[in-house]
């Protein structure tokens, strides 16, 4: 929905200074995610260590024009184009605005609030009912004072539910949060001790969190949690109260629960019994997994087809998250935060995977903050509660729990001042078969632990040289004049390397253009917090309405693709939307036809006035070939001609883009005003150009085996080793991209710095080597799939293919570690 300035003024109670007419339809708080800056409403925030205030200059250099500042900011002279809206303060008028906003919607709402569990049960319920409902939620964790009124801006005319859930650290918050939410129904997880320093009591934090349900009609618990139950009957005693648990009055009766690799509980409800099946046995699992199947069952969801829904359920990110880890062990992920109730959850779990798994029971701590307890009273009672759950080994990390080691003497403990410390000792540390929980403040970075651990999990990995990147990238910048802008595509998971990180680095070195080939590519950028333009080389009609939105601009290469977009611009209500168009030149695949279609497409054009157009392009079929170069010629010479027709018909210019990596150096008439840059940044294509190689896929010996005369290598028998000798197994098989057709001698690997050929089938996840003639070689030792020394070219020759399927095709599973010096 998009407001006028004078409508945003109003519902903020703010002073407006300036004119711009421009509609706003996005807030934003953080200047790195700006998608839209026309549409974009930025709120200058404070903090303890930023003022959004200093931003601005930066923001409006990127095209926003409208910011809500404090009274007392004085407008620069160069922004007197700009809408400011003063206020008394800016956070309270962000929530003002999305109270208002949320005021037009008369949807049933459900807010979700309690200490643990509300970004599970939100994500489950949707998990459980997103392709029934139109729903819309709080995106991940967004449950502050500024992530609720975020949340609460997305609602639409078009959602038929909303799910956002509510957080506080201090009294008087959650009444600034119920104003922004208003929900119908509230659902309470449990409580918990996190924050517990900014209150009197658990009572009085209890009862600080029940006021977001001071309205609402429907409330949902478990009965079994006596304070809360007690309290929510006593200050809602007049609302609908739905509950479950072991209680004989809950609504939702557990009956019975039964582990076996997973959960069964037996429920009675309505006067029927159920039986739920659950993929998880841990108490935390089950009871989000109960809250979110209670609400919907009183919702009056089929209980058929909410049991097939509940076996489907998927792990929450960043919630206890299992990994493999390195020497097969389990790792555990629970660095969300270290309040006492949540690690007694956690350690309940790691119990359940450990005992399950026949593993040893190791738990990683940091210092526990906000949990409201005196550090003397709490750490002896981690100390029991460690003892009472078997835990074999304890490894603290803070200044903290190393002053109370202590309180861990019946324990096998060891104790670093800092997380550091420990990822210096860890290479000296063994995980062997053991589960390892790894509990800690956001604060300790323990993501950092995981992440080196979990490194050495599949020891195959792909590195990117992000130098050697930027280095292709100046030497191609180096072949044209400095008024020639660059497209770079980062398309197919960025070719194999990841999209993410190398558009970060293409970003910070300013190419003017971004190409991905469908709109779910560019979107992942827009959320990882890319703000370049990014065009869609192949936009397909079920994204268009989404393409405004994260400032996306379409390829359009055909009449048909040009009506559909220009109609779904219309039922947005979208204008001056930037689009590119394909001019077919004789390649004979995507584009109008140069020669018969130009002036109808420029009739049509010019009824359009929704749509700009920002470029013109076409592809060249053999740039990189010498005996196509008349035929390239020609291409060049239609496309400048269908250019002009185009520019004259419209009444306007446009850029123009015709060259890839291999045509730069050798077409350089034709570099017109951009051109594109796609595997030539990865090292690959131009002779003309010095490239460095930027993507090298390793691994490592796993195994070494020595094969008798004539015995067999590999499923199927389909090779020998007449003479025997010895062959090394490394983890790396199709599944990670390394091709079949490489098998039984076609490919090579690199290790000690000879060639091993591949003997035998190539498998899912491991391929063997022929290492008899290459001496000592160990388990652990590194191998080359392809890099500086072995370029992905030779395997593309063994293979009769491009480099550009290699890279592609590598699997999402290996690792990509990026490096720069």
């Amino acid at each position: 929905m998009t407001y006028t300035p004078v409508q945003l003024a109003s519902m903020m109670d703010a002073r407006l200074c300036g004119n711009s007419p421009q509609g706003i339809s996005l807030l934003i708080i953080d200047s790195r995610m700006v998608f839209n800056p026309h549409e974009s409403l930025f709120f200058a925030l404070k903090g303890s260590s930023h003022n959004g205030h200093s931003f601005i200059a930066e923001l409006y250099n990127s095209g926003v024009r409208n910011f809500v500042v404090s009274d007392t900011y004085i407008i620069s002279e160069n922004h007197t184009d700009a809408n400011f809206y003063h206020v008394s303060n800016v956070l309270r008028a962000l929530q003002g605005l999305a109270a208002a906003h949320r005021r037009r919607f008369s949807l049933p709402v459900l807010a979700i609030t309690g200490s643990n569990g509300k970004t599970i049960v939100k994500e489950w319920l949707s998990q459980m009912i997103a392709d029934t409902q139109r729903l819309v939620r709080s995106p991940r964790s967004y449950n502050s004072q500024a992530g609720v009124p975020l949340s609460v801006w997305q609602l639409n005319a078009d959602a038929s539910l909303a799910i956002f859930e509510a957080g506080i650290s201090q009294t008087g918050e959650m009444e600034h949060l119920e104003t922004i939410i208003r929900p119908t129904f509230g659902l309470f997880t449990n409580l918990g001790t996190a924050h517990q320093q900014h209150f009197a009591s658990q009572e009085h934090k209890l009862r600080e969190k029940l006021l977001l349900f001071k309205d609402a009609e429907t409330i949902f618990y478990c009965k079994d949690h006596h304070l809360e139950d007690t309290m929510i009957r006593q200050m809602y005693a007049n609302r609908k109260l739905i509950t479950w648990g072991q209680s004989s009055d809950a609504d939702l009766r557990i009956t019975a629960i039964q582990h076996r690799n997973q959960t069964a509980i037996t429920t009675m409800w309505n006067g029927s019994q159920y039986v739920w099946l659950l993929p998880f046995e841990d108490a935390a699992s089950i009871e989000d997994a109960l809250h979110a199947l209670l609400f919907l069952l009183y919702r009056g969801y089929d209980a058929e087809y909410l049991s097939n829904r509940l076996t489907m359920l998927q792990p929450v990110g960043m919630r206890m998250e299992q990994k493999q880890g390195v020497g097969g062990a389990l790792l555990i992920n629970d660095s969300y935060n270290s309040d006492f109730t949540s690690l007694e959850l956690a350690l309940d779990f790691l119990n359940q995977q450990g005992r399950q798994k026949g593993m040893k029971r190791t738990l990683i701590l940091s210092d526990i903050l906000q949990s409201g307890i005196p550090d003397a009273e709490l750490y002896p009672k981690v100390g029991a509660l460690i003892k009472t759950n078997g835990i074999n080994r304890l490894i603290g990390v803070g200044k903290v729990i190393t002053s109370f080691a202590d309180a861990f003497s019946g324990s096998n403990a060891q104790f670093f001042g800092n997380t550091d410390q420990l990822l210096a000792a860890l290479p000296h540390l063994s995980f062997t078969r053991e589960a390892v929980l790894i509990k800690g403040a956001r604060t300790f970075e323990f993501e950092r632990i995981v992440s080196l651990l979990e490194t050495t999990r599949h020891s195959t990995v792909l590195e990117i040289n992000l130098n050697a990147l930027i280095n292709n990238l100046n030497a191609f910048r180096s072949r044209f004049n400095t008024d020639t802008k660059m497209l770079a595509m980062v398309k197919a998971f960025g070719y194999g390397s990841g999209s993410h990180e190398i558009a970060g680095a293409l970003q910070h070195h300013k190419v003017d253009y971004l190409g991905v080939a469908f709109a779910d590519e560019g979107i992942d950028l827009r959320r990882a917090g890319i703000a370049l333009p990014i065009i869609v080389m192949n936009p397909e009609e079920s994204s268009f309405a989404l393409m405004p939105q994260y400032n996306l601009e379409p390829e359009i290469y055909s009449f048909h693709t040009l009506h559909t977009f220009h109609n779904a611009m219309e039922r947005e209500g979208a204008s001056n939307i930037l689009i590119h168009l394909k001019i077919d030149t004789g390649m004979n695949r995507l584009g109008f036809r140069d020669d018969d279609e130009i002036d109808h497409l420029a009739a049509e054009l010019r009824q359009m006035q929704r749509l700009r157009v920002k470029s013109v392009f076409s592809h060249l079929a053999a740039s990189d070939a010498p005996h196509h170069d008349s035929f390239t010629h020609q291409q060049i010479a239609r496309f400048s001609q269908a250019c002009e027709r185009l520019s004259k018909a419209i009444g306007y210019t446009f850029w123009r883009h015709i060259l890839n990596s291999a045509g730069i150096e050798r077409f350089p008439e034709a570099h017109f005003d951009m051109v594109r840059l796609g595997i030539g940044l990865y090292g690959i294509g131009t002779a003309g150009i010095q490239l460095e190689n930027v993507a090298t896929l390793k691994t490592c010996v796993s195994q070494i085996k020595d094969v008798r005369p004539n015995e067999s290598v590999g499923y199927g028998r389909t090779q020998r080793l007449t003479a025997g000798g010895a062959v090394a197994i490394i983890p790396i098989g199709y599944a990670d991209g390394l091709n079949r057709r490489l098998s039984c001698d076609v490919g090579k690997a690199l290790i000690h710095g000879r060639l091993a050929p591949i003997v035998g089938n190539i498998c899912m996840d491991m391929c063997m080597i022929d290492i008899s003639d290459i001496h000592n070689v160990k388990e652990g030792d590194e191998v080359i799939i392809f890099g500086d020394d072995y370029p992905v070219t030779n395997l593309a020759q063994q293979l009769d293919t491009i480099p550009y399927e290699i890279l592609t095709g590598i699997g999402r599973r290996v690792k990509r570690v990026y490096f720069k010096e």
